[in-house]
């Protein structure tokens, strides 16, 4: 690369609505410019979701940005989401800025003064990253024409405006009123904003494209912007930012699963960090299917209580239901359960929250399965920790003594009874400390990220199919990391081929002839 700095290039997706696309669009653009050899961030002032990471030096953010920021190569950094929004409760969200957790707000007290505040943020965020970068991928959130929310907006055309970036705009052709929802869009916004739109992209097409000429004929006539794109609906594994894609997910045990492990996830009403089992899902001999009535889970080969963004309300919701009565029988008759924070964290006997820091109620009775009480405190733990299994039963016996690598994000703090032995010893920042608890066939851990370790995801699965008397079916998979690269570039090239790249690099004033890497060294240096 050139030791001359030079200004940024910058590209910004929005979309019409939610759910059009946005993020993993925006993923496809951060591999495409990384595998040219570019330095690319990605960037999303505002982001509401449920999946977080933790950073290495344990900031909080989006996943999303995450896994934009694997896809251009970079360590994810706060500053790619300055704000993350994670709802807690029907009209309210815990706010983190730059990474650290400010507490609950409701929805109607953040879209005031509270939001107008957190600007400075994103612009010292998105200033820095374009002064560090060659290329920053700027996202969107949700349509720049909700009228209602514009007085506010920190996250469209004020970040357009701010950044002086062109604009492509997304619309799900899947979902109908496409050409509609795109010259609606442009009718909405100010002709300022409308000047930024530059190129608008089509996403989850099936079909002919002969057929749907007409139709970008009309748009480009009626709008005077191009076309730069036309993506086909693709199933390639890239993890989803929120849990609308659960909605996608199958409920119901499938009719024969001789060749699969039939694992449930409890999908609380708040279920938070579900990427956890996306190393599950990648697996060909494994069906994960999220649960949420009593009569859908059956007796599967392992039961998932995933983490929480309200571990009390969702504990409630699992009593309720009677989801906790049968987990605790199923686990009675040998069911295996692993909990992972705050399905851990309902495991045990009791959760109690007496200064309300994350819901009204102040104690709830936990499902009695781990010897251990859990209590919140304000003080948010978010680390990356790396440590060594100490368990050496079960599963773990063919992986006692390795290392586990993960993330925590929890505000409750657990305490088991004395005489308990732990399932790691976990290292953060210099301190040692022990993480887990097991009784029985039933296993819980505070760790995020657990199945992406493939020497322990793989002790885990041969287990279960001994516990049905029968050898894997499948030899082990290809490792997590290799996974992710290969789906990153298998999406990179599905939208060069159906994005005119050219014509989005005139777009941005980015130089074709300034490429510092040829084809062979990208491929030396993605695989």
């Amino acid at each position: 690369m050139s030791s001359e700095k030079k200004m940024s290039a910058r590209l910004m997706i929005q979309g019409t609505s939610s759910s059009v696309g946005k993020s993993v669009l925006a993923a496809a653009f951060c591999r495409i410019f990384y595998q040219e050899g570019y330095l690319v961030s990605p960037f999303k002032a505002q982001n509401m979701a449920l999946n977080s990471f933790v950073t290495a030096t344990g900031g909080e953010m989006g996943r999303a940005q995450v896994v934009q920021a694997q896809a251009a190569g970079v360590e994810p950094d706060v500053r790619m989401n300055p704000i993350l929004l994670k709802p807690s409760g029907p009209s309210g969200s815990q706010v983190v800025i730059m990474g650290v957790s400010q507490g609950n707000v409701t929805a109607l007290r953040y879209h005031g003064e509270y939001q107008r505040m957190t600007w400075p943020f994103v612009q010292d965020a998105l200033h820095s990253l374009l002064d560090e970068y060659e290329i920053v991928v700027i996202e969107g959130a949700g349509s720049p024409a909700e009228v209602n929310l514009k007085s506010n907006d920190i996250v469209n055309m004020r970040v357009a405006l701010e950044a002086n970036s062109p604009v492509l705009l997304v619309a799900d052709i899947d979902r109908g009123g496409a050409l509609a929802s795109v010259v609606g869009t442009l009718e909405l916004v100010e002709p300022n904003e409308r000047a930024m739109i530059k190129g608008i992209i089509f996403n989850k097409f099936r079909g002919e494209l002969a057929l749907l000429q007409p139709a970008l004929d009309f748009i480009e006539e009626r709008t005077g912007i191009p076309v730069v794109g036309v993506v086909p609906y693709f199933k390639i594994r890239i993890p989803d930012e929120d849990s609308v894609a659960l909605n996608e997910s199958s409920e119901m045990p499938s009719v024969s699963l001789s060749d699969q492990l039939d694992i449930a996830v409890i999908r609380f009403p708040y279920i938070s960090n579900f990427t956890d089992f996306d190393a599950l899902q990648d697996e060909p001999d494994v069906s994960v299917r999220y649960v949420t009535e009593i009569g859908n889970l059956g007796k599967p080969d392992l039961i998932i209580l995933p983490g929480s963004k309200n571990t009390l309300a969702d504990l409630h919701f699992l009593h309720k239901s009677g989801l906790g009565q049968q987990i605790s029988k199923l686990t009675e008759d040998n069911v295996p359960l692993i909990g992972i924070c705050g399905g851990y964290q309902m495991m045990g006997r009791s959760v109690m929250d007496p200064l309300h820091t994350e819901s009204e109620l102040e104690e709830v009775l936990g499902l009695g399965i781990l010897p251990m009480v859990t209590e919140f405190y304000p003080q948010k733990h978010t680390v990356q920790s790396t440590g060594t299994i100490l368990a050496n039963q079960d599963f773990f016996k063919a992986c006692t003594g390795e290392t586990v690598v993960g993330y925590e994000i929890h505000m409750g703090r657990s305490t088991m009874d004395e005489g308990q032995a732990p399932l790691f010893n976990l290292t953060s920042n210099g301190v040692s400390y022990a993480d887990g608890l097991q009784a029985g066939n039933s296993y819980g851990t505070y760790l995020h990220g657990i199945f992406d370790n493939d020497s322990l995801r793989t002790a885990l699965l041969v287990w279960l199919w001994q516990r049905r008397g029968c050898s894997r079916p499948v030899g082990p998979s290809l490792s997590q990391a290799a996974l992710r690269e290969s789906a990153f570039n298998e999406l990179a090239d599905l939208v060069r081929q159906n994005c005119d790249i050219e014509r989005i690099r005139t777009i941005m004033e980015l130089d074709a002839a300034a490429i510092p890497r040829d084809a062979a060294s990208v491929n030396d240096a993605v695989n």
